[in-house]
This record gives C-alpha cells, structure tokens and sequence, in this order.
C-alpha cells in the first residue's frame, strides 16, 4: 500500500515544487496534460481490447459503472441538499446565456472514442501492443508530475483555500458522501469495501481515476471507473443551470473534481461570479484528495 501511495505521491509532489512564472510555458503544460490524457486513454482501450472473455467482462462493466454510478450520485445528492437546507448558500444573481449543453457533453464523449480507438486497434491482437499496459504506467507518472505543477501554478495559495469555508464545507460533504456511496455499491456488487471506495474516490475525475483504478484491480474495474466518472461530469452539465436557482452548493458538489476546470465555466455563468472562489477551492480540494485515496484504498 505504502509503496503504491509513494509512486503517486512522488511525481504530484516533484511537480507542485515546480514554480512556473512564464504564462506561455504554463499553457503548453496545460495543453501537454490534456494530450497525456488522451495517450492514457488509448492504451487503457488497448489493455481492454486484450481481456479474455471479452463479451461477458463488458457486462460486467456496464453493470460495475451503472451501480457505482447511481450509489454515489445518490449519496452526494442527498448530503448536498441536507447542506444547502442546514446553511443555505443565498444569492441574488441572474442566470447569463449558457453555452450549448450539448456540446459540452460532445467534447466529454470524445474520450469515449479515444477509448473506443484503443479498443478497436486492440482487437488486432498485434504483440507489440501488449506493451500498452506498461507504457500506460510510465505516461501516468508524467501525467502526475504535470498534474503537481499545474496544481502548484493555479494561482491558489493556502490563505485563500482556508478562508473560504463554502468551497472546502462542500468538498468534505462530497468526499465522505462519495465513500459512503462507494461502500453501499461494493456491498451490492459483492466486491471488497476497498475496492468501493478506491471507486468513488475519483470524484469525477475520470481521466485519472480511470488509469489508476486499471493499474491497481485491472482493466475491468478501470474501465467502470472511467465511465462512472464520465457520466457524473455530463450529469452536472445538464442538472446546473436547474440546481442552482434551488441547491448551490449541490450544483457545485455534483461537478466533483471538475469543478476547477471543465465545468467552472457553466457554474460562473448559471451562478454568478461569487461562485467562482468556492468552485476553484472545491475542485482543488478534491484533485489533490483523489490520487491520494485511490493510492490507499488500492
């Protein structure tokens, strides 16, 4: 456990070390982590591609997503609401145009298909290929050290993080709702409480939970990761614009570790800009809380 804790660890912390004062050099790290993820991706469709008994493991992992989903969706939700009516998160703010949602769940699909292209170049059974499950060890301890030095260059210090109580308040609910979920769907599933909550400790962050969860249970439970994460991100596309007139901080909640990034732009325009300090602060929060307990609970 502790060694798998340490190779996470290890590049996250070499990279938040790394300060960066040049603008173009911290864009061409953001645009280089986005291009790793889709690497990632690939050779996670590839590792699928070469599971035995590939029909039934597909099932199984659409019934494995299906009921993570739902548990841990669930749990957030109703320990959102509770929050929201225990300390009401009152606003004034008129909602501005938003974007197309559709085509914001279009441009999350598309790592559906850099999946898909793995998948299919996978079913070649080509020998080189099945190097994909170690070259997708090496590019994720990369993506790490990416990950650690835009998380240190995003401009959040330690004062703001702590004086904003809204923000960390719904990551703690989100965070020990997401286990709580993790741990109902394993008992369903019949799989170890470990496990369940390696699971629901991605808290949206698909690209990330998806790799470590293939490198830790395999390719199976990987997989259910990725999609499980996936859909809760298009989920929150489409629930913000409606949850925040009734629950902020489950509009919020809902958007994970994606809310610093993907989505923070759907929360500010649906919420206003008051909105913006607490959903950097949250999904912060849970970015660098993910990787952790994946490591530990795998």
């Amino acid at each position: 456990m502790y060694s798998g804790l340490l190779i996470i660890l290890l590049p996250l912390i070499a990279g938040y070390l790394i300060p960066l004062r040049s603008k173009p050099l911290i864009q061409t790290i953001n645009r280089l982590l986005s291009w790793m993820v889709y690497v990632i991706l690939f050779f996670m469709g590839i590792s699928l591609a070469f599971l035995e008994n590939l029909s039934s493991n597909l099932v199984l992992i659409f019934k494995y997503t299906g009921v993570f989903f739902l548990c841990i969706f669930c749990a957030n939700l109703l320990m959102l609401f509770v929050l929201e009516r225990r300390k009401p998160w009152k606003n004034t703010h008129k909602q501005e145009k938003l974007p197309s949602r559709l085509h914001m769940a279009l441009e999350s699909l598309k790592l559906c298909f850099v999946v898909l292209g793995g998948f299919v170049l996978g079913l070649t059974q080509w020998q080189w290929l099945q190097f994909a499950s170690k070259g997708s060890e090496y590019a994720l301890l990369f993506l790490l050290l990416l990950v650690g030095i835009q998380l240190r260059n995003s401009g959040m210090t330690l004062r703001q993080i702590v004086l904003n109580r809204r923000g960390m308040i719904v990551a703690l609910v989100v965070a020990v709702s997401a286990l709580a979920g993790g741990a109902l769907a394993a008992q369903l599933l019949g799989l170890p409480l470990k496990t369940g909550l390696a699971m629901a400790s991605g808290f949206g962050w698909y690209s990330l939970s998806g790799i470590l969860i293939t490198d830790a249970y395999g390719p199976v439970l990987g997989s259910a990761a990725f999609f499980n994460d996936l859909a809760r991100e298009l989920v929150a596309i489409m629930l913000i614009p409606t949850l925040v007139r009734r629950s902020r901080s489950s509009a919020l909640g809902l958007c994970g570790a994606t809310s610093m990034d993907f989505t923070l732009p759907v929360l500010q325009r649906s919420g206003g800009l008051e909105m913006v300090p607490p959903a950097i602060v949250h999904g912060f929060l849970l970015s660098l809380l993910g990787p952790v307990l994946m490591a530990l609970f795998s």
